[in-house]
């Protein structure tokens, strides 16, 4: 089963933003193109929710083979880890559309420079910079995160 955060199908679907010359920067058409972005995101995250509770429902069988039963649990428990994951993601898009509602999206939390339009359609949650990003990881690869 795919990990929503690393392919959502919303971020694949999208029409790529184009900037026009001059423009300036998270104005009210790109926060508008972000949180149609996160919108769909979400609800995808949603509809997956639904299919994991409806599936869960349907194939919850007590079987009698210990082998079998063994085999459906693990199976569950990789299902509800992943939507344990997708939880969290939801939480984040949550965030992130309040950071629009508040004009407070689209800049470093780090150092404040635009993070820019094409990391943000990459990945819409991003709170850091590419520079600063890359500092946070290498720093968590020192100190053995």
């Amino acid at each position: 089963m795919a990990v929503a955060e690393q392919n959502p199908e919303s971020l694949k679907s999208f029409t790529p933003y184009e900037e026009k010359p001059g423009e300036e920067y998270m104005n009210e058409h790109q926060l508008a193109h972000f949180r149609q972005i996160l919108t769909n995101w979400k609800q995808e995250l949603m509809e997956e929710v639904d299919r994991t509770v409806q599936h869960l429902q349907e194939e919850a069988n007590n079987h009698a083979d210990p082998a079998d039963r063994a085999t459906q649990e693990e199976s569950f428990s990789l299902e509800l880890r992943a939507r344990d994951r997708e939880r969290k993601l939801l939480k984040k898009i949550n965030q992130t559309i309040e950071n629009i509602d508040e004009d407070d999206y689209g800049f470093c939390e780090a150092c404040g420079v635009e993070i820019g339009i094409r990391r943000l359609e990459a990945r819409p949650t991003a709170t850091l910079c590419v520079d600063c990003k890359t500092l946070a990881e290498l720093k968590e690869r020192q100190l053995g995160g």
